[in-house]
């Protein structure tokens, strides 16, 4: 008998198929994490998202277990090298949602430059605002892709229609662009020289925690802006305030942060959080980037694949 059990919520097309399938299943979106540890010794596979945290002591827990399937790309959450210990495969679906967290990219910097949800909140407020809202255009401006991998590619796809000069910089990737003619790979020196734009397309490991710091900033020779929708720990939220504040960064859209429990802020981390809310010049969403309907539907599809050829 071949049990899964899913964590988080997903396309009911994932449900319908793994039990036509002839699995048993069980789905409960809304467990916890000491349930999850109480029960994984039952399952050959179990389908997770970023609160259920498959570290040494659930693996050890986790007797039957075959196959972890991540709902997304990040792997952070998985000791990958104690999966692979155990023979416990990890496959992740970062196609799934990869166009979602491009176009989410290119909303939030649109919306930066154009003041569209500073000018919405004061129209709301009856105050009819042209001049203090006068925008931004992406054209002539020098965008550094830093990571070119499901999510760096795609938002330089997005970009293809505006006329803007793209860097691209992926450390363990080469020759990556030559489908993409109007991106140039570069290195990341030459990316800290003339971008206007940083966007971080990198998974967070120790070697990309805090990659975005106050030597990072001081290396850049423009004053630029910065988006990231990758992971929160790559970039150093006091750093990033200390650039806001001074100038040299001169507006930051993130769709993640350093901590997303918000209710769980220690002081600092909530004078943080308001320090950045306070600001004209940062868009925050609740690392939705890549939480579309469409998405859902691909990154299902995916696991089914997944939990069909390897359980």
């Amino acid at each position: 008998m071949k049990k899964v059990l899913i964590t988080d919520g997903v396309h009911d097309l994932l449900v319908e198929g793994l039990k036509n399938a002839g699995f048993v299943l069980d789905y409960f979106p809304d467990i916890k994490l000491d349930e999850v540890k109480r029960i994984i010794h039952d399952y050959c596979a179990i389908v997770i998202n970023t609160k259920t945290v498959m570290d040494k002591d659930m693996i050890d827990r986790a007797d039957k277990l075959k196959l972890i399937v991540r709902l997304g790309s990040g792997l952070d959450i998985i000791d990958l090298e104690y999966a692979k210990k155990k023979n416990i495969v990890v496959r992740n679906t970062p196609e799934g949602n990869r166009n979602a967290v491009a176009e989410h990219a290119l909303g939030l910097l649109l919306s930066l430059f154009n003041n569209i949800v500073a000018s919405n909140v004061e129209l709301k407020n009856m105050q009819w605002n042209r001049e203090k809202n006068r925008g931004i255009e992406l054209d002539g401006k020098t965008i550094g892709i830093i990571g070119f991998g499901n999510t760096g590619s795609q938002f330089a796809k997005k970009l293809s229609g505006f006329d803007v000069k793209i860097l691209a910089f992926d450390k363990y990737k080469q020759r990556f662009a030559d489908n993409l003619r109007y991106v140039e790979e570069t290195t990341i020196d030459l990316i800290l020289k003339e971008s206007d734009i940083i966007s971080l397309h990198v998974p967070l490991t120790k070697e990309t925690l805090y990659f975005f710091n106050s030597d990072f900033i001081a290396k850049m020779k423009k004053e630029f802006y910065l988006i990231n929708t990758s992971r929160g720990k790559v970039v150093n939220t006091k750093d990033l305030l200390e650039g806001l504040k001074a100038g040299k960064i001169k507006g930051a859209v993130l769709d993640v942060l350093e901590n997303e429990k918000i209710n769980s802020f220690s002081d600092r981390e909530l004078k943080e959080y308001k320090d950045l809310n306070s600001m004209q010049n940062v868009l925050i969403t609740p690392h939705i980037a890549g939480w579309t309907k469409e998405s859902k539907i691909k990154i299902s599809e995916l696991v089914l694949k997944n939990i069909l050829n390897f359980c």
